[in-house]
């Protein structure tokens, strides 16, 4: 009886850790396909100060990029979990321009202010002041 009990426990084991690689794997490919589909891809939390000013770059160049809301996501943990493999850290903001990591909400601003930010993008840099609301 007991070790038919611990055959039991083993199978259901292998079958939650099949579960949560199949999880892990379906979250990954939605990462990779939303970031290779879209030429700008935030991963972003609707109530963080740091992707309003991420997102306000953006808006500031006449640019709308494809935001995914990890609050609003049931998978926005394993997101964040993942990203941690993808690009060293899971917070947000996240950017990614043509398939490529930009970085968080300062790397966004800094590359806005440096005129990187237009050069990925492919649009004309224009003169501006410094925008202290970004």
């Amino acid at each position: 009886m007991a070790s038919r009990l611990t055959v039991t426990a083993l199978v259901l084991i292998a079958l939650a850790t099949v579960s949560l690689q199949t999880s892990a794997s379906s979250v990954g490919k939605f990462i990779d396909e939303t970031i290779t589909s879209h030429k700008i891809v935030i991963f972003s939390k609707t109530y963080c100060p740091y992707c309003r000013r991420a997102k306000a770059v953006f808006k500031e160049l006449n640019q709308v990029p494809h935001v995914v809301e990890l609050d609003e996501r049931e998978d926005g943990s394993k997101i964040q979990d993942i990203m941690i493999n993808i690009v060293g850290r899971r917070t947000v903001p996240q950017v990614f321009i043509n398939g490529k990591h930009l970085g968080g909400s300062d790397d966004t601003v800094e590359a806005y202010e440096s005129g990187h930010l237009h050069k990925l993008l492919g649009i004309e840099t224009k003169d501006h002041d410094d925008h202290d609301d970004l």
